[in-house]
């Protein structure tokens, strides 16, 4: 199961991780968000660095990001946005995209 990221521990789970993390930024009430969870999931079974951001919950989180759509998926590492992804995306392509940012 991905880890959920609140705004206390974003900055040390996410920007100051080693390595690349992935984040998904989500509902419960959505829909895309709902088809895009079991992808995120199935990453962070295999070892790669994913979490979510409940926007509901974690508002301050996706205004700073300026996230506007769900689900969007931001790519970190060292601390800044590598990548930004809107819409539902397949497993495979996410793994891809990890794998080009090791």
């Amino acid at each position: 199961m991905a880890k959920e990221y609140t705004a206390e521990t974003f900055e040390t789970e996410v920007l100051k991780a080693q390595g690349p993390v992935l984040v998904d930024f989500w509902a419960s009430w959505c829909m895309p968000c709902r088809m895009q969870a079991p992808a995120v999931d199935q990453l962070a079974q295999e070892g790669y660095q994913v979490g979510k951001v409940n926007v509901d919950e974690q508002s301050s989180l996706a205004m700073r990001y300026q996230v506007r759509n769900i689900p969007t998926l931001l790519l970190f590492k060292d601390g800044q946005e590598k990548e930004r992804l809107v819409g539902v995306q397949s497993k495979e392509d996410l793994s891809s995209l990890l794998d080009s940012y090791r």
